[in-house]
This record gives structure tokens, C-alpha cells and sequence, in this order.
């Protein structure tokens, strides 16, 4: 239907809607095809697909192993959400060059009022037409577009293209357009979860309510009885009475800095020298906003289609001198900053990722005169060996102690790690030993009749220990000891399956060890100090 561009209803909605943006901005940051059969994973689970995994009947909330057997080329890689709003970031700001005043649903979603882009362009479809050959241009395929009378029908007719009949004589159309004052019953056959919780679903479902037309049929007083606010907001949804409108938002400061090098240099010192203006500039930006940056990603750019970019965190926060030995790290890796590159570089970007204000930075009533002088001590001797030179180390999660350290380069936050709290069978409760042995020292446990202690497939000792022996010490007798404690891991892969016992003993000093006993021996692997 043709509507006259001049006479458009104010509640008229445009919503713009990138199908599988997830596995989109994953694979245009991983180098995929976001065609082939690509998953993100969280939690054990899938928490996305692509269309071609979804045709070898791989769906969310699948687990890994299931979804691997239905398809066996499926790639797998790990949700990240700040990649979702990074990559879509480009893609809003150039919808806003084109259609100003976009309120950002959800990354891959985009809402907008119709009235002023049908004015513009004569006539919704050719505002919609106008927007998908926008995101077309940055390389988006597959988007659609959706109007009707307000955001969630609007989005709802993008997401039933080509499944409710929307099409043009050409075939299948990527814009949907309800009919003004239609938007309520183009969503009646919907189903009710997509307006309600889960738990108020299954409700409704008992209820015999399962679409949208039959929970709008509901009194509304009543369901604002029963359910409360949530409830009534949810059943004007289903009516079609949306009370929410387009919010359009304030775009952000641009504070990224971007350099391209005509010619392209090859060398990692002349580019760091080169991007330090351009270093000094990012942080001025911020500081004149009263801001500082503890997070930053570096993209990079080579001359042969190669893209480098990594995410860079600050325990405090970057300086110039920060951002530009950063640039050097991620170039030079293990390498020397004076080493050519194996493709010259033609582009440098550098994106800030965490801004805070600076009142949450700043110094304590007396300063913090030896922690800056321990700081720039290590940042002096990191910028001359590199990067990874110098660690500190942090807990991590893992059964065995030396799996559980962790060390992070000085200057970086330690990660985001779920599994420290993870349950781990066979882990050693608190306290932990002072002194954890890189290099497991291996020691002898014996029996009154000098035999070494064993133990069977049942975990039972041999005899009871009585004296220990450090590598070429002198026996001691042990005064206590408990024990053993089986630590069995990856019982399914013959290959890489370990299984071993763990044992406490204090010895005559009243020095107390934590041992381990496997297939070589006892061994020593840490000492409560």
C-alpha cells in the first residue's frame, strides 16, 4: 500500500533488522563466511547460529557435542557481546547520516520514526529501500525493514518476511509494511511469548492463551489484576496499543583516532613514531571531556588484506606514551621493535573500549608516591623488553595448583575468568600452600620396613607412612599425614587422562607438605610454609 508521504501517521515506526547479527560481526572480525556453518558458544551451549547451521538442525541452547554431531563443519567460536556493539557502532552512524534520529534497540536492530524519511524520500518503501542500500554498502547483507504502527510490530514485520506472505511480484521483498491502523491484527496470530516472561507464558499457555489476539482479547483490568504492570504493558503490546515511541539517541563523542600511512611503512619504530601525534590527540579528547580511557582496542591494517585487533586494559589509565607502546606490542609480538614487518601496514585505528570519569581516578589525600614509582619502574622496564617481560601473577581456576596460576602481563587487568568458581571434583580446599613448585621435586614415603608407600585402583594406602625423604635428604620420621585423595581428569580421552592421588603429611621439623602420588612416583607439590 502507497502512503501519502505528506499525511503520515506520527506512530508510524521504521525498524531496520540484521538477521544473526552475533554470528555476523563474529565472522567479519574472525575472517568467516558468515554463509558456512558458523555457532557462538557461551556456557557450554549455543547462544547463536548461522542460516547453514540451522539447516543441519543446530538451534540455541544446544550443547556442544550434540551440535557438532548434526554438523560435523560446524565452526564454533566464543560470544563476545562488547563485539556485537563494537562492529555495529559503523553501521549506526551511517544510518544516522541517512536517517537522523535512531534509537539502538539491540546491536543488529534499529528503530526509527517514519514520518520524516517518507517526507524525504516519497513514501515509506523508498525510505526502507533508501536505509537497506545504506547498510548495504558497509558490507551488511541479508538486512531488512519493517513499518507499522509502533517499534514492536514494526520489528515483528521485518522478522516475518518472506514466513507471512510479504513479498513483492519479484519473489521475496527484504521490506514489510503493515497497513496503517492493521498493525494489531497482522500480530494476532503471533505467539504470546514474545510480549510475556516464561514463567507468565506457560501460565497463559495453561490458560488456553497462546497468540497475541487471544491475550488481547483478555479484559484488560483483569490482566492488570493478575499480572501487575508488567502485564497490562505487555497485553497493549499484544492489542496494538504500543505506548512506546522511537527514542531517539544523542550520538556518543568520537574519540577513536585513525591514521593511514601513503606510503605503507614496514617497519614497527617508524610506525609507532609516526602515530604519536595521533596518540596524543586520542587522550587530549578525552581529557577535555573530563575523561580517561582504561580500555582500548588497536586495529591494524595491512597492505596485504590482513587485519590484526586486539583489546588492551589499563589497571589505571592510558597516556600517550601508553597507547603508542601498545601499538608497538601488538606489531612486534616476541620480535624487536627495530624488526621489519612481514606486510607493510596502511592503516592504524585505535577504538576506546572502557572511559571513565576522571573524579573515580583520582589521587588519595597524601598521594601515592611508592605505588607510582613501583609503577613507572615496571612500565620503564616493560617498554624496553616487551610486553610479556614483566607478570604478575593472579588465581585461576583448575584442580591442581600449578594449573591455577596465572600470570598477566603489568599493565593489563586479569581476565574475566568464569571457571575460578567453577566446581572443580578433586580440588584442593582452603588454605592453600604458601609455596607452590613450579617443577614438581620429587620425594620418597615409606613404610616402617623401608618399603615405599603405595596405593591400590581403590585408593587405599599400603601401610602407614613413616618416614619422608626430600631427593638426596635423609629420611625423617613423619608425625602426621592424611590422606589420599583421588584427582581424576579427562577419564573419557585416553590420550590425555591423568589420575593421581594427593596426600598431606607433616614431617619432623613440623613442616607441613602437599604430595602427590602417579604412575612415577611421590612427589612433592607444594609446602605449607
Amino acid at each position: 500500500m502507497a502512503v501519502d508521504p505528506v499525511h503520515v501517521d506520527p506512530t508510524r515506526t521504521i525498524v531496520l533488522w540484521c538477521p544473526d547479527w552475533p554470528v555476523f560481526a563474529a565472522c567479519r572480525e574472525s575472517g568467516l563466511d558468515p554463509a558456512a556453518p558458523v555457532a557462538l558458544t557461551e556456557g557450554g551451549q549455543i547462544f547463536a547460529c548461522s542460516a547453514a547451521a540451522r539447516s543441519d538442525g543446530v538451534v540455541r541452547g544446544l550443547k556442544l557435542r550434540e551440535a557438532q554431531y548434526r554438523s560435523p563443519a560446524l565452526t564454533l567460536l566464543d560470544y563476545d557481546a562488547s563485539l556485537d556493539v563494537r562492529v555495529f557502532e559503523p553501521v549506526v552512524r551511517r544510518v544516522e547520516e541517512t536517517v537522523p534520529g535512531v534509537q539502538l534497540v539491540r546491536p543488529g536492530t534499529l528503530a526509527m520514526r517514519a514520518r520524516g524519511p517518507a517526507r524525504y524520500y516519497g513514501g515509506e518503501d523508498a525510505a526502507a529501500r533508501a536505509l537497506l542500500g545504506t547498510v548495504a554498502a558497509l558490507g551488511v547483507i541479508g538486512a531488512r525493514v519493517g513499518v507499522a504502527d509502533g517499534p514492536f510490530a514494526a520489528e515483528q514485520a521485518a522478522r516475518a518476511i518472506g514466513a507471512a506472505g510479504i513479498a513483492d511480484a519479484a519473489g521475496e521483498s527484504p521490506v514489510g509494511i503493515v497497513e496503517p491502523g492493521a498493525s494489531a491484527a497482522f500480530i494476532a496470530p503471533l505467539p504470546v511469548g514474545l510480549v510475556v516472561d516464561a514463567r507468565t507464558r506457560t501460565l497463559l499457555n495453561r490458560l488456553g492463551v497462546h497468540t497475541l489476539g487471544e491475550f488481547a482479547a483478555l479484559p484488560e483490568a483483569d490482566v492488570r489484576r493478575r499480572f501487575g504492570a508488567a502485564g497490562a504493558f505487555a497485553h497493549d503490546r499484544a492489542a496494538g496499543r504500543e505506548q512506546a515511541r522511537v527514542l531517539a539517541r544523542t550520538p556518543p563523542p568520537e574519540f577513536e583516532v585513525a591514521q593511514e600511512f601513503e606510503p605503507p611503512l614496514d617497519r614497527i619504530d617508524q610506525l609507532a613514531f609516526a602515530f604519536r601525534v595521533h596518540a596524543s590527540e586520542f587522550i587530549e579528547r578525552m581529557r577535555a571531556k573530563r575523561l580517561v580511557c582504561t580500555g582500548i582496542r588497536i586495529e591494524i591494517d595491512d597492505e596485504a588484506g590482513g587485519h590484526s585487533s586486539r583489546g588492551w586494559l589499563h589497571p589505571r589509565w592510558f597516556t600517550p606514551a601508553d597507547v603508542v607502546d601498545r601499538v608497538r606490542w601488538q606489531l612486534q609480538g616476541t620480535g624487536t621493535a627495530d624488526r621489519a614487518l612481514t606486510s607493510p601496514i596502511v592503516r592504524l585505528r585505535v577504538v576506546p573500549e572502557r572511559i571513565d570519569s576522571t573524579g573515580n581516578h583520582e589521587e588519595g589525600l597524601w598521594g601515592g608516591g611508592p605505588d607510582e614509582r613501583v609503577h613507572h619502574g615496571l612500565t620503564r622496564v616493560q617498554s624496553m623488553l616487551g610486553h610479556d617481560a614483566v607478570v604478575t601473577a593472579v588465581i585461576g581456576g583448575g584442580r591442581m595448583l600449578a594449573d591455577r596460576q596465572v600470570l598477566v602481563p603489568w599493565g593489563d587487568r586479569a581476565p574475566e575468568r568464569g571457571d575460578e568458581s567453577a566446581p572443580w571434583p578433586g580440588s584442593l580446599p582452603a588454605l592453600a600452600p604458601a609455596s607452590v613448585f613450579r617443577e614438581r621435586r620429587p620425594v620418597g614415603l615409606l613404610d616402617a620396613g623401608g618399603a615405599v608407600v603405595a596405593i591400590d585402583a581403590r585408593g587405599a594406602i599400603s601401610a602407614k607412612p613413616e618416614r619422608f625423604a626430600l631427593a638426596g635428604a635423609a629420611p625423617t620420621p613423619v608425625r602426621a599425614w592424611a590422606g589420599p585423595w583421588p584427582v581424576v581428569e579427562r577419564w573419557w580421552d585416553a590420550e590425555h587422562a591423568r589420575r593421581v592421588h594427593r596426600f598431606q603429611i607433616v614431617d619432623d621439623e613440623g613442616c607441613a607438605w602437599l604430595l602427590v602420588r602417579d604412575d612415577e612416583g611421590w612427589w612433592a607439590e607444594a609446602r605449607y610454609d
